[in-house]
């Protein structure tokens, strides 16, 4: 059974930073793809980073890029977003997500990072920036 367990959020102050860290259980890690979503209240659900973890590709939404990190540890199961020079915009509940890489297609242009294509998602996680 695929598992999916975030972890690290809370409470920031804007300019502050977070790291948070998807645990993932039940699956070949390497062949899937990772990505970590977020949804604000009366707001779609939005792809912000993805990262395949078998060559290391990675995508970032223009509304992160350049302040966030993903990465991935192959022996840990777990896949990081670092989360640096954070606003009160980026707060939101926070949400990995993972699917076969041949499920998911590539990551070009930010098409395998749509919440759509995943099908196995871990339970959220409340982020919170004050301003």
């Amino acid at each position: 059974e695929v598992q999916l367990v975030e972890s690290g959020g809370g409470l920031v102050q804007a300019g502050g930073s977070l790291r948070l860290s998807c645990t993932a259980s039940g699956f070949t890690f390497g062949y899937y793809v990772i990505g970590w979503f977020r949804q604000a209240p009366g707001k779609e659900r939005e792809g912000i980073s993805c990262i395949i973890n078998h060559d290391g590709l990675r995508y970032y939404a223009d509304s992160v890029k350049g302040r966030f990190t993903i990465s991935s540890d192959n022996a840990k199961n777990t896949v990081y977003l670092q989360m640096n020079s954070v606003k009160p915009e980026d707060t939101a509940v926070y949400y990995c997500a993972t699917d076969r890489q041949g499920q998911i297609g590539p990551l070009t242009s930010g098409y395998g990072c749509n919440a759509p294509l995943y099908g196995y998602w871990g339970q959220g996680i409340q982020v919170t920036v004050s301003s």
